[in-house]
């Protein structure tokens, strides 16, 4: 399997620092992704949605470390560039509404 496309929302938040969407072999579009500022680092938040019982359940996710290891490297890593960009002024950061769509995700 391979991500043929990652696309990052910067975000101007302390802790909520970007949104992703992954594409996965030209095929599959995950979308909501969230790159976390934690206390031990930067790390992926896989989309979720709010049970009855007020508990969230992944949508989607790795099964494994491995996988886990391998996609967050990638999505950290495209995290890291859009950032760069942001410092030389080719990126926006968007601040407010924090729904995970950016504009230009009508495109998928």
């Amino acid at each position: 399997m391979e991500i043929t496309e990652i696309r990052i929302t910067l975000r101007d938040d302390e802790k909520l620092r970007a949104f992703a969407s992954i594409t996965l072999d030209n095929m599959i579009v995950i979308r909501g992704l969230k790159i976390i500022e934690g206390t031990s680092g930067t790390f992926i938040a896989m989309p979720s949605r709010q049970r009855k019982d007020g508990s969230y359940q992944d949508v989607a996710h790795p099964i494994n470390r491995e996988a886990r290891e391998w996609l967050e490297s990638q999505v950290i890593g495209a995290f890291k560039e859009e950032q760069q960009k942001a410092r030389e002024g080719r990126a926006t950061i968007h601040r407010g509404n924090h729904d995970g769509l950016a504009a230009d995700e009508d495109a998928y």
